[in-house]
């Protein structure tokens, strides 16, 4: 038999983005590392030191202990350093406060969504159009709840505000809402009071909130002198009561993506929940690796983390954003979180303005992209019509500056041969 030829058990598993991207570009030629092309659609930052930055973990050592199996919900005293963290960072204070029992560690952030999707009952879901891509096949797979999607309008600066959240959460009946926030891919922030409406009017209507929070420490908006953070955590009132399930990770707000060490943070009953589904989904993360992190979450080592990559990446976000603006890939928003350009490609000539036309003609150039239909999350393809977001790309300013410069130069000559 052919290894073309699908086995007949076996369903057809669509990409992700990324992964179609990073294999479009492997079929010419690209290989990680190579410095020969430039990576804007990889999601992940760049890893190595940062001015004012921790140093970084070289090794790590294995103890005798670790050669057994993690619990599935994580080990004791790594569950209480995050809970004891984001205690310390949102909740200073007040009466209510995490514990360890009120987070479940688990090996990537897909694997920490999956448990969640399979812990949900036969609900309305809601989730935004667009979001992150994962997204797509994560609502489909499960088929005990029922995905809504949410349009938010560019040119509204896909806004939402607490009166949209109850008109949805009653007119649609959601029992729980799925989104990012800062948002992948538009960067857009819900914070401050408008964020704690959000947790007040889900408290109210008893919608679970389930929010991916990997991009919380990459906030460009906010007051100096105030550490560049946010979380729903700080708007909770009751930690076991108020349905507020946050997830989190080293993956980008602590730049180990290749650790896979993510978490939970929400009421004692749903970490019961996802931690049942994990014994069976995934059966725990790595033992020494989550061992390992303990340091890494500690209080001074998040805030100098933090304020390091605040300082690198702001520069980074301001002077990419600028040169892809003079270039004419537009916005409808400036971020304000992630390190993601959501460009709108409508005022650049032909085929340029298309996302999958503008990423086959990059690819050319070996600077990859995300074609902006990719985050229209559609899951079982529900939905038949041309995207809505064929006009944009996602464009990642994760990479070092010397890239990024790199790639600039080369999308400047990419639109240049097509200008008339």
């Amino acid at each position: 038999m052919s290894d073309s030829v699908p086995l007949h058990a076996f369903r057809t598993v669509p990409r992700t983005g990324v992964i179609f991207v990073t294999a479009e570009a492997t079929r010419r030629g690209y290989r990680p590392g190579d410095p020969d092309w430039c990576n804007l659609g990889q999601g992940q930052p760049e890893t190595g030191d940062l001015p004012g930055a921790p140093p970084r973990v070289h090794s790590v050592t294995v103890d005798m202990a670790d050669q057994e199996y993690a619990p599935v919900a994580g080990l004791w005293e790594v569950r209480e350093a995050i809970a004891g963290l984001y205690n310390r960072l949102y909740r200073k204070g007040m009466p209510s406060q995490y514990k360890a029992e009120n987070v479940c560690l688990s090996g990537g952030g897909r694997a920490a969504l999956t448990r969640a999707a399979a812990s949900l009952g036969q609900v309305n879901l809601g989730h935004f159009l667009p979001d992150y891509t994962a997204y797509e096949e994560l609502l489909d797979v499960f088929k005990a709840f029922t995905a809504i999607p949410i349009l938010l309008e560019g040119e509204r600066g896909y806004a939402f505000t607490h009166d949209d959240l109850r008109r949805e959460i009653q007119g649609r009946g959601l029992s729980a809402l799925l989104f990012s926030n800062p948002c992948n891919p538009t960067g857009k922030l819900v914070q401050g009071e408008e964020l704690a409406r959000w947790v007040g009017v889900a408290r109210e209507l008893e919608c679970s909130l389930l929010i991916d929070e990997f991009y919380s420490h990459y906030i460009w908006t906010g007051r100096p002198g105030v550490l560049p953070v946010e979380s729903a955590a700080r708007y909770v009132e009751d930690v076991n009561r108020d349905p507020v399930i946050l997830f989190d990770g080293l993956t980008k707000n602590w730049r180990y993506p290749g650790w896979r060490m993510t978490w939970t943070v929400g009421p004692k009953q749903v970490i019961d929940t996802v931690s049942s589904a994990g014994s069976f989904l995934d059966g725990g993360g790595s033992r020494p690796l989550q061992r390992a992190a303990i340091p890494l979450l500690q209080e001074d080592a998040v805030v100098a983390e933090t304020r390091a990559i605040h300082h690198s990446f702001r520069e980074k976000r301001d002077r990419f954003h600028s040169r892809l603006e003079r270039l004419g890939i537009r916005t409808d928003r400036a971020p304000d979180g992630t390190f993601y350009v959501w460009g709108n490609l409508s005022g650049l000539p032909a085929p340029l303005n298309d996302g999958m036309a503008f990423f086959r003609a990059a690819l050319e150039h070996q600077v990859i992209t995300v074609p902006g239909e990719f985050f229209d999350v559609n899951p079982g393809k529900r939905r038949a019509r041309a995207s809505r977001f064929r006009n944009y790309v996602r464009l990642s300013f994760g990479p070092s500056w010397e890239t990024l410069d790199k790639a600039l130069q080369r999308l400047e000559a990419l639109v240049m041969k097509h200008t008339p």
